[in-house]
């Protein structure tokens, strides 16, 4: 979906302030829309004047959220210095002055920027008009790029400690039609996050109505990219979220949670530090966030564990290193403690806090915690017993264990862990994590038996569970030409040419060196996508088909059509997928939208697989270098992928043979 700009301005003919009359219905349809529109905008006008203080709700809504107000000051009308005046009082930016002739300026903007446009005979001047379309394009452009730059509303240049209402908060009335292609909209990507369906959200985030709803969509892929691993693709996904919602606080989290564990993978560019300055900074605006003290206490954690965490030193020099190091371990315990002072409710960083007090004392046999240790223990026991979250109820757990593991006996340490893994329901992922922070535990010798008692307590439940499925080595992406059909005008890839194609295919496959170890993707049309479809799973590549259209439509429409027998080759092809795997149809898994199905369909083809790690996406097309039959051909998605990745193989069928 394109980005909304709601207009505010007369309606109809009305005298202007040298008594003739403008055609406001003409500034609109000739001028205000189109350059709107060349800005790549979508535009919203109430459809009738309305009295000061009855605007319809659908046309307050969209003054609230729009992602741009063009208000047209050439006349003094009430209704629109009241819109106006809204959207200053609730948005700090987003605003555009446009004007025709007028005798003087109104005081309350008589500084701020506006764009003059010209009349002659009560319409848009003909002889200017290309310049005030292209002039009014450009502000408006600029204005959407600037967005979080100089705050343009006067109430929050006077008031710069004002904050925005969040966007959520300005749900007007009785605005259904809004809310429910909101709410629709949501629902997709909340299933897309739950399904791992990373590249569903990157495309649907594209395609959201306004500003704020793309800032949450990109935010929440850089979630679902994070917790796959791919930190590098998630920062980037985050980031474009924060340009548009900086103050967005579980952006900015994920944000620093991914500049930590690219700082742990040694990727150029990336430290601790750089981590641990961008929490510090959330925290001058948040000092109350006991998430963002638990993260920094992360940070200053593992720079400590980094210091004595050698594989190859004895117990003996670890102890002694990581006694050595204790400035690190107290900068550890402090973000904890900080965390857990701001909120009691927050017991993993109580937790953590806790344990690093036992390990401070038993390492350097320094008492200075030992009076707060005893209480602390006790709180954090009354915040986990409290937790109600379903979801919540391993975590509440394994802290209890954890608090055994500090105080208690091999017999109690099992049986409360016991009793946390029974409220896993089999996360593999959260079994494993309290298993390393037992491990990390046990590497420093600390209550040795206690420590040991939970750790064969995990492993047990962990021998039940299947270990989570490797990610792809290789990503394999296609696109290339169907097979032409009879009679078709001038050839592209006619049936003669299949045998060669076929040869090209699988020495290109061949030379990647593709095997089951890899994962596939592509439409599964006839002619290129299905000779491709065929050589990965001759290969053992597990194959996934997205088609723009349920797959009957699909069939008939780039199956069915060539010359050859693709039908069955088809069939074939789906035959062998695996059971996990069935064709995706785009209407069905995304819903509907404006933009044209190809060319939809080869972005949510690229961003699928691009979610799995950009580094790992191998482009193969089957193209003879011209422009397609129509939209969203190969050429536009040799396109799309040159500006995410170049690793491009690619095969032209002129020269096939």
């Amino acid at each position: 979906m394109k980005p909304h700009a709601f207009v505010a301005m007369p309606f109809g003919k009305k005298p202007g302030h040298d008594g003739e009359l403008i055609d406001f219905n003409a500034v609109y349809d000739n001028l205000l829309k189109p350059a709107a529109e060349a800005a790549g905008l979508e535009l919203f006008r109430a459809d009738q004047e309305l009295a000061a203080g009855d605007i319809k709700t659908d046309m307050f809504q969209e003054l609230l959220i729009a992602d741009l107000v063009v208000v047209d000051l050439t006349l003094d009308n009430p209704n629109v210095w009241y819109e106006l005046g809204v959207r200053h009082a609730l948005r700090a930016r987003g605003v555009v002055l446009v004007q025709g002739p007028r005798a003087n300026q109104p005081f309350d903007i008589y500084t701020d920027r506006k764009y003059n446009y010209n009349i002659k005979n009560g319409v848009p001047d003909p002889a200017t008009l290309e310049r005030d379309k292209a002039e009014i394009t450009k502000m408006v452009k600029a204005t959407l790029e600037s967005w979080h730059g100089r705050k343009i509303s006067p109430v929050y240049q006077l008031l710069p400690h004002l904050e925005e209402p969040q966007w959520q908060a300005l749900k007007a009335g009785n605005v259904l039609e809004f809310w429910q292609v909101h709410d629709a909209w949501e629902n997709r990507i909340d299933l897309a996050r739950k399904s791992g369906h990373i590249g569903d959200i990157l495309v649907l985030a594209d395609e959201a109505p306004i500003a704020a709803f793309r800032a949450e969509a990109r935010i929440k892929a850089g979630i679902a990219l994070r917790k796959a691993e791919h930190f590098d693709f998630a920062l980037e996904q985050l980031e474009q979220g924060l340009a548009i919602d900086p103050a967005n606080i579980v952006g900015q989290r994920e944000k620093g949670i991914c500049l930590q564990r690219l700082a742990a993978q040694g990727k150029t560019g990336h430290s601790a530090d750089k981590a641990r300055a961008h929490y510090r900074e959330l925290l001058t605006s948040h000092p109350d966030d006991s998430e963002t003290w638990a993260l920094l206490g992360r940070v200053d954690k593992d720079a400590w564990t980094d210091t004595w965490r050698h594989g190859d030193w004895s117990p003996e020099q670890r102890r002694e290193e990581a006694a050595y190091q204790d400035a690190l371990l107290r900068a550890a315990i402090e973000s904890y403690r900080q965390a857990f002072r701001r909120n009691q409710g927050h017991y993993y960083s109580g937790i953590n806090a806790l344990t690093l007090m036992h390990l401070y004392r038993a390492l350097t046999g320094d008492t200075r915690y030992d009076t707060e240790a005893e209480p602390m223990a006790g709180a954090v026991r009354f915040s986990a017993d409290c937790e109600t979250d379903p979801n919540q109820q391993f975590w509440a757990k394994a802290t209890l264990g954890d608090l055994a593991v500090l105080a208690g006996t091999p017999e109690t340490v099992a049986a409360v862990y016991k009793e946390a893994i029974a409220k896993a329901e089999k996360d593999w992922f959260a079994l494993n994590s309290t298993l390393a922070q037992l491990r990390l535990l046990q590497d420093l010798g600390f209550r040795p038996e206690c420590v040991a008692a939970g750790i064969a307590t995990f492993e047990r439940a962990l021998q039940r569970l299947n270990p989570p499925e490797q990610q792809p080595r290789q990503i394999l992406l296609f696109s290339g030409h169907m097979v032409d059909a009879p009679g078709r005008a001038i050839p592209r890839f006619p049936l003669d040419k299949v045998p060669l194609a076929e040869a090209a295919i699988a020495n290109a496959l061949d030379q990647l060196g593709v095997g089951p170890e890899d994962l596939a993707f592509t439409q599964g049309a006839s002619g290129g996508d299905l000779i491709f479809a065929e050589a990965c799973q001759a290969r053992g590549v597990k194959l996934q088909l997205l088609q723009p259209f349920p797959e009957p439509d699909f069939i008939e429409r780039s199956v069915v059509p060539a010359a050859g027998d693709w039908r069955s080759r088809y069939y074939a092809v789906k035959a062998k997928l695996a059971a996990e795997c069935p064709p995706r149809c785009m209407t069905k898994e995304l819903g509907e939208s404006e933009r044209d199905p190809y060319e939809r369909c080869n972005l949510w083809l690229l961003n699928t697989a691009l979610s799995y790690g950009p580094e790992k996406v191998r482009f193969v097309c089957l193209w003879n270098g011209g422009d397609g039959d129509g939209p969203g051909g190969t050429r536009h998605m040799v396109e799309e992928v040159k500006k995410r990745t170049g690793q491009v193989v690619w095969l032209d069928t002129r020269k096939l043979g």
